[in-house]
């Protein structure tokens, strides 16, 4: 690991510099400070003054520090006010560039200076708006919920009628699924199959049905992922990461081989463009990418109306084609584009990214209500996996907007049985003592089989995905997929079914006074074959599982893991099932009923229940959020504990096996520039081993004179951009000392709206006279006034501060860079991607690769 970084080691691919990352929308005063406004400009960019005065009250050196309020503030408050430093947050430009980091302090400051100015109104109409504003956020969750029940309801409808179609249809209602045609019976007159209908001579209806249903997973998937298709983006080079969605086959090679690759001499100087990287929004389950957006990374478009409407078409379809899928992940990313494009309903919310993330927090937690029935456990999820920012707050209003999202789901019954989802059960007997070595047993099977699955997917990906047909050709391996999955699944009676009924059967307890279709309640001689039967349906979900995660269609992870879980812990039920009936008088036994049915004493579908969390467990990572999941889904206080243990188990062993989840994973291979707040480092350096060489286009200086050129500007501007540093910045110095910064993307902002930038200077300092410059004397015409851009209280760290501290910084501050002082003067900056390149590098060291 090379712990000597500096500017040359690259962290995003180069491209050509001269890419414009334009942004738009005025700029405002700051603070109500005067600036020299572009629209006073006569000419040149620069404000000339018509007459001169050789008295330096009248010159423009004191015009500007007298507009600016210097003067006063320099009499009263000393040489920097408290009031200067934070005149620079209070602007409304909140548009941030394609793969920068949101600035959580500048958005901080910027709604405390927004809230302040309306509690200064004491006037009735101020107390009206001020408290219309504190209702904002209620209603704004309310409306997210209710809309994300109502696209919820859409799916589950319309998905689980075209999921039947695959094996006939309903003559009395075209429309209708095969549960809502026949009442929920297993066959009625009304249904007919596709053999039935064609009655081709000579061929048994069996196989015409075999091969409409094998046909129609084909044509769903194709068309799903023809869909998703649409939402491809392609990225500048410049900003290339290896890639946007869930392929674990990312090539992060092409980062990691080149650790000194060329840096042009000159900004202006061509570079070998490297292929653009090309991701489809619409793809996988975003839980990956809208954890790293809620961590401050900026992926426009990813969360837009677009890529809500393709997600939600296509999902429908590749949920109704019977691949080893589910829409509980995708939910969490529809749900989160509800929320953005809802924001725009309150300036509050579209003008502050930090604050929107609130709201999006609380939408995520949504996605998870609706998908499992389980507001609560929504809450817990946004807590424990994609937030990274959650006040008190925003954690009572999650709760609301879960529970609008769930009610509002439950009144629109998409089931028609009062349920939110399917797989709701109901167990009325209790567990015995002796089961619990087998719940522990359980959850470590369960996690052992996440943690697999995380390394068999990873291999899968790096192997067959890089085949070069199957990377030009996405919907190639969408169609093969499908294939697969439409021959083997239609012999297999579990494999055949719905991801979620097959969980709802799996996880069911037997009635005693009711005849089983599922073929889960046998006879004590029936076990062993149902064993069997079980074992080769988790042998071919398993499977199936593995190949599909990661094709470019939506697809969740969450239920088909909880599926693989659930056929293990059904096959370990039954058998110990049979044990307790086959040798009752075992001492182990002896507590259990004499009488009440063949599940008297052991209940499978608890098995099943307990080893679906334990296998999502070992996928995700998740854990208090998945034991209160299921909990709402049974209803059962008696099982909270064996639900618990079985996921404490599982993780534990996930974590020996598998340090990364699913989603660590991606978001490892994706190089997305996030850092876990919920990881601690162990670090054995300071802050000086990171710190790049002071380069002299990397900072402005303005020791002779505070006017600098645009174009020496510019020239800075396109070189941080060629390096990848979109949301960098310039270090202002005098003499060495750091006295200001200003964000590059201002800065550009800035830069383009000037008419002639080969004649401008701009000013840099706040007050010229500080600096020793007058232009009493002087014949050049008068600049553009930057000051307004100017960050005059950077935060910074001395070059030997721990780098534990620094951690702290990124994490909690939510910085994008930091600059760093040795003995009060400057000696460098570190940018937010350059401490993540260097954490990634550490824990790859770790971890032996």
């Amino acid at each position: 690991m090379d712990q000597n970084a500096n500017e040359q080691t690259r962290l995003l691919t180069q491209t050509d510099p001269r890419r414009s990352y334009t942004t738009s929308g005025p700029p405002t005063p700051r603070g109500g400070r005067g600036t020299l406004s572009r629209a006073h400009s006569m000419g040149g960019g620069s404000v000339k003054l018509l007459s001169r005065n050789h008295s330096r009250a009248n010159s423009w050196g004191h015009k500007i520090a007298s507009m600016a309020g210097l003067d006063t503030l320099r009499n009263q408050n000393g040489p920097l006010s408290s009031k200067t430093i934070r005149s620079m947050f209070l602007d409304e430009r909140v548009w941030y560039d394609q793969f920068t980091s949101t600035d959580w302090v500048h958005d901080s400051i910027a709604d405390g200076h927004r809230v302040r100015q309306l509690r200064q109104r004491k006037d009735f109409k101020g107390r009206v708006i001020a408290w219309f504003d504190g209702a904002q956020g209620w209603i704004l969750v309310a409306i997210i919920g209710v809309l994300t029940a109502f696209v919820a309801y859409f799916v589950d409808v319309t998905e689980s009628s075209l999921y039947d179609y695959k094996e006939g249809y309903c003559e009395s209602r075209w429309h209708a699924s095969r549960r809502a045609c026949c009442a929920g019976r297993e066959e009625c007159e009304s249904w007919r199959t596709w053999g039935e209908i064609i009655r081709a001579s000579g061929v048994d209806n069996t196989w015409i049905d075999y091969a409409f249903f094998t046909l129609s997973c084909m044509v769903l998937a194709i068309a799903s992922c023809f869909l998703t298709l649409f939402s491809k983006t392609v990225v500048p080079s410049n900003v290339s990461l290896s890639t946007l969605d869930e392929n674990l086959g990312a090539d992060r090679g092409a980062q990691l081989a080149d650790e000194d690759p060329k840096i042009p001499t000159s900004p202006l100087e061509e570079l070998e463009d490297p292929p653009n990287m090309v991701y489809y929004s619409a793809a996988g389950s975003g839980v990956a990418e809208v954890r790293v957006i809620l961590s401050g990374f900026v992926l426009h478009g990813y969360l837009g109306l677009k890529t809500l409407i393709i997600k939600t078409l296509a999902m429908v379809l590749s949920v109704a084609s019977g691949m080893s899928l589910g829409k509980e992940g995708p939910y969490v990313h529809i749900a989160t584009c509800i929320g953005n494009i809802c924001c725009r309903l309150f300036s509050k919310y579209s003008h502050n990214d930090g604050k929107r993330r609130e709201v999006l927090s609380a939408s995520a937690a949504s996605g998870v209500g609706v998908a499992f029935g389980a507001p609560i456990g929504g809450v817990l999820f946004s807590l424990e996996e994609v937030s990274y920012y959650f006040p008190p707050k925003t954690l009572f209003r999650t709760l609301f907007c879960c529970i609008a999202a769930a009610l509002s789901l439950k009144f629109l019954n998409p089931y028609g049985t009062g349920k939110i989802v399917i797989f709701e059960v109901r167990y009325v007997t209790d567990w015995e003592v002796f089961e619990i070595i087998l719940f522990i047993l359980v959850g470590a099977l369960g996690g052992a089989a996440g943690a697999l699955f995380i390394k068999a997917s990873h291999l899968w990906a790096k192997t067959f995905r890089r085949i070069p047909m199957i990377k030009k050709w996405p919907m190639l391996e969408v169609g093969l997929v499908a294939l697969i999955t439409g021959l083997v699944c239609y012999w297999n009676r579990y494999a055949k079914l719905a991801v979620t009924e097959l969980l709802f059967e799996l996880a069911s307890p037997c009635d005693p006074n009711a005849i089983s279709t599922t073929g889960l309640c046998p006879k004590e001689s029936d076990i062993p074959g149902v064993i069997r039967y079980l074992l080769a349906a988790f042998v071919i979900k398993a499977f199936l599982t593995i190949i599909t995660f990661g094709i470019k269609v939506p697809a969740g992870i969450y239920v088909p893991s909880m599926v693989v879980g659930g056929l293990m812990g059904r096959i370990v039920g039954h058998a110990m099932q049979y044990m307790t009936l086959r040798y009752p008088d075992f001492f182990l036994f002896a507590s259990c009923p004499t009488e009440g049915g063949i599940e008297r004493c052991v209940t499978p579908g608890v098995y099943a229940l307990v080893a679906a969390g334990a296998t999502m467990c070992g996928v995700t990572r998740l854990s208090v959020t998945l034991a209160v999941i299921l909990f709402e889904l049974t209803g059962s206080l008696d099982h909270v504990l064996p639900f618990s243990l079985g996921i404490l188990v599982a993780k534990w062993t996930a974590d020996a096996l598998e340090p990364l989840s699913i989603y660590d994973l991606l978001t490892d291979m994706n190089s997305y520039p996030f850092l876990d707040n919920k990881m601690h480092p162990v670090f054995d350096t300071d802050l000086g081993d990171i710190v790049p060489l002071i380069r002299s286009k990397r900072i402005i200086d303005i020791s002779g004179s505070p006017l600098v050129r645009a174009a020496d500007l510019r020239e800075k501007l396109e070189y941080l951009q060629s390096l990848g540093e979109l949301d960098g910045g310039l270090p202002i110095l005098r003499s060495g000392v750091l006295v200001g910064l200003i964000p590059a993307p201002d800065l550009e902002f800035a830069l383009d709206r000037l008419e002639d930038e080969e004649s401008t200077l701009c000013l840099m300092a706040a007050d010229p006279l500080w600096h020793g410059y007058d232009d009493e004397d002087s014949d050049a015409e008068d600049p553009t006034d930057f000051t307004a851009y100017v960050d005059q209280a950077p935060v910074a760290l001395d070059i030997h501060s721990p780098m534990d501290l620094v951690y702290q910084c990124f994490v909690k501050l939510g910085l994008r860079y930091m600059c760093v002082l040795r003995d009060g003067t400057f000696a460098g900056m570190v940018h937010k991607k350059t401490f993540v390149k260097y954490i990634k590098d550490l824990e790859r060291k770790e971890r032996g690769h």
